[in-house]
């Protein structure tokens, strides 16, 4: 086995964090997955993994070694097709990740559409309401919304969205509209759990900061579920403007306290390798970035 095999195999096994779940995925046996492992920290004279009664994990030369054979193996498959004469055709495995709901309204129609377009393409999407590591995870292309860290990835801005109060029609109607935030402490709100764990909500008054701390009838984990409950008239509710753009736009529901709103939060989508990257990356990210610009929803 060459030394691109072992890296492949060592991959695959800090992955699945098992021998056996790796020796499946490669199609090999347990027991050669095991002594390509052991080649390799033999010749490389350090411990890349630490095995336990359940599962394998990396040691930090492993995390090192992880990140160095994605980088060495993605730069031979690129060397390869451009040698080849076909770099400039997308093909090959795109790994993205986006916030949930946000990949389920964005994201998933333009992976439908870039992968009718480009059929050697497949896509591996991790959707999910955390900062992903993109190195550690192997992430090609990530959609971030909020400030981002300086990094060496690359990023575009593709728009940017608001921190909306929003209720019902027929809750406004009941209760009245709140004039200020103060009054968001005696009001029904329901509260998205996965907005940050501080039931805090800020605003800015007059170029002042202000939170309220409001008592929440109903807390639930999925920004979805809150939305569906201010839909049905139980109350306010405090998410990102694009969750609830199509409602607002339906009538379903309506926006208050916007002179209170901090200041518009960008989205951009990030990726890893620059010019380098390969041709699947660079078409996919020029792909997503004209699409999410051109969305009204996006846009101040």
């Amino acid at each position: 086995m060459d030394r691109f095999q072992e890296m492949q195999v060592f991959i695959s096994v800090a992955q699945e964090q098992g021998f056996a779940a790796a020796a499946r995925r490669l199609g090999l046996s347990a027991p050669s997955v095991t002594r390509a492992v052991a080649a390799l920290e033999q010749r490389i004279g350090t411990q890349l993994l630490t095995r336990t009664t359940r599962n394998v994990l990396l040691t930090e030369a492993g995390q090192r070694y992880l990140e160095d054979s994605r980088r060495i193996l993605a730069e031979l498959q690129d060397a390869e097709a451009s040698a080849a004469g076909i770099h400039a055709l997308p093909r090959g495995q795109l790994t993205i990740t986006a916030p949930v709901l946000f990949g389920e309204l964005f994201v998933t129609p333009l992976m439908v559409d870039y992968l009718e377009r480009f059929p050697e393409v497949s896509i591996n999407a991790l959707l999910v309401d955390r900062v992903v590591s993109m190195v550690e995870e192997g992430m090609d292309v990530a959609v971030r919304i909020g400030e981002l860290p300086d990094s060496g990835q690359h990023a575009m801005r593709v728009g940017e969205v608001r921190r909306v109060i929003c209720a019902s029609p027929a809750f406004l109607a009941r209760h009245g509209r709140p004039r200020h935030p103060q009054e968001l402490r005696q009001a029904p709100v329901i509260a998205p759990s996965s907005i940050g764990q501080s039931r805090s909500w800020l605003f800015d008054e007059d170029g002042t900061p202000l939170s309220v701390r409001p008592e929440p009838r109903l807390v639930v984990t999925a920004n979805q579920a809150a939305i569906s409950a201010a839909c049905l008239g139980l109350g306010l509710t405090r998410v990102l403007s694009y969750q609830v753009a199509g409602k607002v736009a339906a009538g379903e529901l309506e926006i208050v306290l916007a002179e209170f709103e901090l200041a518009p939060l960008p989205i951009h989508v990030v990726y890893q390798g620059g010019r380098k990257a390969p041709a699947r990356v660079r078409s996919f990210v020029d792909f997503a970035v004209q699409a999410l610009r051109e969305h009204p929803a996006l846009q101040p």
